[in-house]
């Protein structure tokens, strides 16, 4: 308990801004890394795992796709027990007639030449048959070595191939052809099928292009390592040529053949996935850097730890600052504040603690509350002198609109035009409905644009062929809110001012969404007589006023944009750009004020 109390005294004397620098460290920067930290280890972790499983998967369906293409490979030496004419050829005798030997030479490298070479077998360098009767060559493009009587498996010698095809590499003969593509032999014996002699062995050589395509279509930003290998480790296929034939060393430190599993050296880690032919007990493996696969984690890491200790730094100047600069005057703006609330600086403020919030509370709990009482009566009046100014604003009803609108419906009575009268009055109970109802200040801009084109129509009406008008309205005006009758004044004058010196006026009213100011812009536009230089002067001076004082009577121009700037502050409100007989603009605009799902503005 004592200890306690002694941490309390302690924590109480220390300085209000040595509490804040170790509040905001405590609270804000420590707790913040740690949290950093976590997200882009588990991040990174999430990353490996995903792909340590999807990567196998993937090379199980690749080692499929090896082994059905090898599969038909192996089907290709069959192919020479169609002809009888080179089964002929193979069961003869040894030539003692040089003229024969060649006619049977061409039949059988024809043969080779149009079954293997075809352009179905796009990937066969070449075809080797050798059998006791010499050999027979036909190849794609130029080669060297091969030394037949030096092969491991020469003609004429029984092999114990057990009537299967075997897999031989560049390394296992002496063989290479022009361009040094990598490739492998397929080796099969020709049998006999009547008496089960060796006829002799046929040798393909086959392009690796068909392993390469399939594995290019793993990694199509060609960032991950591949090769295919036998389970000795003795590299089939691989990138860099030159491997093609070595063994690979580390397959001993392996952990798994089938799986993925992560290695670290000392220049980089790396996550190896593995996947095990079930035919060929081939081995198809992919090797990534694991610093690939966190690339864009590791981007938005280094800039969060950028961000981080930027905001870091500022937050802790700040912070510093704004200590520094309340703790100050704290004790000199607190013996003020008592003395405008008590008018004696003498008085005794009971503090029970050594710092200068002590002192502070006492004084400026009192002060602000009474201040706030003050504000709050104040703020109320305000409030409700402009509501009720509003209100009086919205109530009004141009009594030329409805006398002159009055007089347009009885005239089309007695023509006898009752289509036309059933939409005059439809739309001016419209109007009437949207004036009256003063529940909603603010409303959808999508009810404040059809009380604008009610109107217009109503006035359309009235001086048919010498009005038209146009409003182009923003897709989204259903989703954002604006004040009442904004819109009218402007085209109220418009009209007035624009039908006694123009035969045919143009009203133009574009609805437009400011993304980049986040605001809403009306735009009124008309072909009328203009404002003149002097009048004009006039009207910027009105609305660069004080919008509480001085205000018009009228509902005009001056209304519409005290309204605004008295809502929403002085950076919104009414422009207004006229030149005289050429017509006069109006830009009125406002927040952008969204909808609420209730549909109350």
């Amino acid at each position: 308990m004592i200890s306690n109390m002694m941490e309390e005294i302690r924590l109480k004397n220390f300085k209000l801004k040595t509490k804040l620098i170790i509040t905001y460290i405590l609270l804000t920067v420590i707790p913040m890394a740690v949290l950093g930290y976590i997200t882009y280890y588990q991040n990174t972790k999430a990353i490996e795992e995903e792909v340590g499983e999807y990567v196998p998967r993937l090379l199980n369906q690749a080692n499929k796709n090896i082994e059905n293409e090898i599969n038909e490979l192996g089907n290709l030496p069959n192919m020479i027990y169609n002809s009888s004419d080179v089964m002929s050829v193979l069961r003869a005798s040894p030539y003692e007639d040089r003229s024969l030997l060649l006619q049977d030479q061409f039949t059988v490298e024809s043969f080779l030449s149009r079954s293997y070479l075809g352009s179905n077998n796009s990937n066969i360098l070449g075809a080797f048959l050798l059998s006791n009767n010499g050999s027979f060559i036909s190849t794609r493009v130029a080669y060297e070595g091969f030394d037949f009587t030096k092969n491991p498996l020469p003609y004429g010698e029984a092999h114990d191939l057990e009537g299967d095809t075997k897999v031989l590499l560049p390394n296992q003969v002496n063989l290479t052809f022009e361009g040094n593509p990598p490739y492998m032999l397929l080796v099969k014996e020709i049998i006999d099928l009547d008496n089960r002699e060796t006829l002799g062995t046929l040798f393909l050589a086959v392009k690796l292009t068909f392993i390469e395509e399939i594995l290019e279509d793993l990694d199509e930003e060609e960032k991950a390592l591949m090769w295919v290998m036998d389970d000795q480790g003795q590299i089939i296929y691989h990138p860099d040529q030159t491997k093609i034939g070595t063994y690979l060393e580390e397959l001993d430190q392996y952990p798994l053949l089938n799986g993925s599993f992560r290695t670290n050296t000392a220049k980089e880690r790396t996550l190896i996935s593995i996947s095990q032919s079930s035919e060929q007990q081939w081995l198809l493996v992919h090797r990534i850097p694991i610093n690939y696969l966190t690339e864009r984690t590791d981007v938005v890491r280094n800039v969060a730890i950028i961000i981080f200790l930027i905001l870091v730094v500022i937050t802790t100047l700040i912070s510093i600052i704004v200590a520094w600069s309340v703790t100050k005057p704290i004790n000199v703006l607190g013996k003020k504040m008592k003395d405008v609330e008590k008018g004696n600086l003498h008085i005794k403020i009971p503090i029970h603690s050594r710092d200068e919030v002590g002192v502070l509370a006492a004084s400026f709990q009192s002060m602000i509350t009474k201040l706030r009482d003050q504000i709050r009566r104040n703020d109320n009046i305000e409030i409700r002198q402009k509501e009720a100014e509003l209100y009086a604003l919205q109530s009004q009803i141009n009594p030329h609109f409805m006398y002159n609108t009055l007089e347009t419906i009885g005239a089309s009575i007695e023509d006898g035009e009752s289509e036309l009268v059933v939409d005059m009055v439809a739309i001016l109970g419209r109007m009437l409905r949207f004036s009256l109802s003063n529940k909603d200040k603010i409303v959808p801009i999508s009810q404040e644009v059809l009380h604008i084109e009610d109107y217009m129509t109503l006035q359309k009406f009235r001086f048919e062929e010498r009005l038209s008008f146009n409003i182009h309205k923003d897709q989204v005006q259903e989703l954002y809110l604006t004040p009442k009758f904004i819109l009218q004044p402007i085209v109220e004058n418009s009209i007035k001012y624009g039908m006694q010196k123009r035969k045919a006026l143009n009203i133009e009213i574009e609805v437009n969404q400011d993304r980049t100011k986040h605001a809403m812009v009306f735009v009124i536009r008309d072909n009328g007589p203009g404002i003149k230089e002097d009048d004009l002067v006039k009207i910027h001076e009105l609305l660069k006023k004080d919008p509480m004082i001085n205000r018009d009577s009228g509902f005009g121009l001056t209304n519409v944009h005290a309204r605004i700037v008295m809502m929403y502050g002085s950076n919104y409100g009414l422009t207004l750009t006229s030149m005289e007989d050429q017509g006069t603009e109006v830009i009125i605009k406002i927040p952008l004020l969204v909808k609420k799902e209730s549909g109350d503005g």
